[in-house]
């Protein structure tokens, strides 16, 4: 770390490859913390979490026992006798003795993206309520045809204030804060849909897993999705830089260039022409863009493409990398598959055979740099690398199935929630004065002046 720390200071290392390093380096080490507790109030299962997008600070954590609580992830309440373990307690509860709370399980909460003053829950009451966080009071709800397993709001949004809620309907529905309905119905899945998450490139694509094994991609304007992964339409590896496509289009287009120059001192065969001077060439090509056009807005209509499928059991769990090109699907065949969102491609990483839950929504998370993926695996938490699907870490520390796991890019901090009724804290280790030791015992000499001992 002495080094990078050197060679940022002399200008050898960029700002964020700086920060990317130190971050990389601080979740690659991460453990049970053993400074740092949630107290939950829950009394049942913990079904998802969530860190607020405009601070990082509060934690929204929802249970199958009605409940939903806010924590403070960056000041502590109280601490412990010794003073070393910091204790946090929530804040903010609202249980099953609220006079607006839920009857049922809460499957899903949500904060409102660009502010803490609104947070949204998802029940098996079949409501959607949407909260003022100063009040604790429902300000609108939506009613459903069933039981709420999943909902989303887009972080880059500016032009909507949509909420995307899967049930145990075929239909997604759109929920509009602003004026308090249904902005949209979107059809096509044959069953519940279990996983809804929207692309972090564009506020108009939603992505929608179903229990029908189907992998939907939707453009909210328009009618229809536009895409249906098909787990058997694969490329091996991912997707080139940016850089080396730019240099490979370059090499073709120079060679295009210079083709086209000898080829144009070389006679050219005649085309037969139509009566109104256009080639049956031109023509036949035409036709195709036409036909192709077609195709791409309305390939629902395909029912080769329509019925295809991503994996051969629910999609229980849906997310997308942080730069918005990947996206990575769970299924009860306890399978995880990486997919090209440009190409539509499943890539091919074979990740490490793990079993996953079945019966719920999967929250999956991801790390900053997307190099690491956190997936619960019945009662661990599995680590695994993104690009090459080998486990990285083992994380075990929950007594019963994990159901959500949250990672904070601000502090490098992975939450994990389980049917234990706990909230667990995995952080780096703290640094002592003896890891700041050289491995001879001697302090390193680049921290060392003429006034050190």
């Amino acid at each position: 770390m002495w080094k990078e720390i050197g060679d940022r200071e002399f200008g050898k290392l960029r700002t964020n490859l700086f920060s990317n390093r130190i971050k990389s380096a601080r979740i690659s080490s991460i453990q049970l913390s053993n400074y740092k507790d949630f107290i939950s109030p829950h009394r049942g299962s913990i079904n998802s979490l969530q860190v607020d997008l405009t601070e990082g600070r509060y934690l929204l954590s929802s249970a199958s026992d009605t409940s939903v609580a806010v924590y403070d992830v960056q000041r502590a309440t109280d601490y412990d006798e010794s003073g070393l373990i910091a204790k946090h307690k929530h804040i903010l509860l609202v249980d099953k003795q609220h006079e607006q709370g839920h009857k049922y399980a809460i499957s899903t909460a949500i904060w409102y993206p660009i502010d803490t003053g609104l947070f949204i829950t998802g029940s098996y009451d079949h409501y959607v309520n949407v909260w003022d966080t100063n009040t604790t009071q429902v300000v609108i709800n939506f009613k459903m045809p069933g039981k709420v397993y999943k909902t989303a709001m887009s972080p880059v949004a500016t032009s909507h204030m949509l909420i995307a809620a899967g049930t145990e309907d075929v239909q997604v529905r759109l929920c509009d804060i602003s004026s308090g309905a249904f902005a949209h119905t979107l059809s096509g899945h044959r069953d519940g849909v279990m996983s809804v998450e929207w692309s972090a490139s564009s506020e108009w694509v939603l992505v929608t897993g179903g229990c029908d094994g189907a992998i939907r991609f939707w453009d909210i304007r328009r009618a229809g999705c536009f895409r249906v992964l098909d787990q058997s339409h694969s490329q091996l590896g991912s997707r080139p830089t940016i850089l080396t496509r730019s240099t490979a289009n370059k090499s073709s287009m120079l060679k295009t260039s210079s083709g086209g120059l000898n080829s144009s001192t070389k006679g050219r065969p005649s085309q037969k022409k139509m009566g109104n001077g256009v080639s049956l060439k031109h023509a036949a090509i035409a036709r195709q863009v036409r036909g192709y056009g077609k195709q791409r807005l309305h390939p629902g209509m395909l029912s080769s493409q329509d019925r295809a499928t991503a994996h051969y059991g629910a999609v229980n769990g849906l997310k997308v990398t942080n730069d918005g090109m990947y996206l990575l699907s769970a299924g009860s065949d306890s399978r995880l598959r990486l997919w090209d969102i440009e190409s539509g491609c499943n890539t091919l990483v074979n990740f490490e055979t793990s079993r996953l839950q079945s019966t719920k929504a999967l929250q999956l998370a991801i790390s900053h740099d997307s190099k690491l993926v956190f997936v619960p695996c019945m009662s661990t938490t599995k680590a695994f690398d993104l690009w090459s699907g080998k486990t990285m870490m083992d994380l075990r520390g929950h007594y019963e199935n994990v159901n959500c796991c949250l990672y904070n890019s601000l502090d490098q901090e992975l939450y994990t929630g389980g049917n234990d009724r706990k909230i667990l804290v995995w952080s780096p280790s703290k640094t002592t004065a003896d890891e700041l030791e050289g491995r001879d015992g001697q302090a390193f000499a680049i921290d060392q002046d003429n006034w050190s001992d």
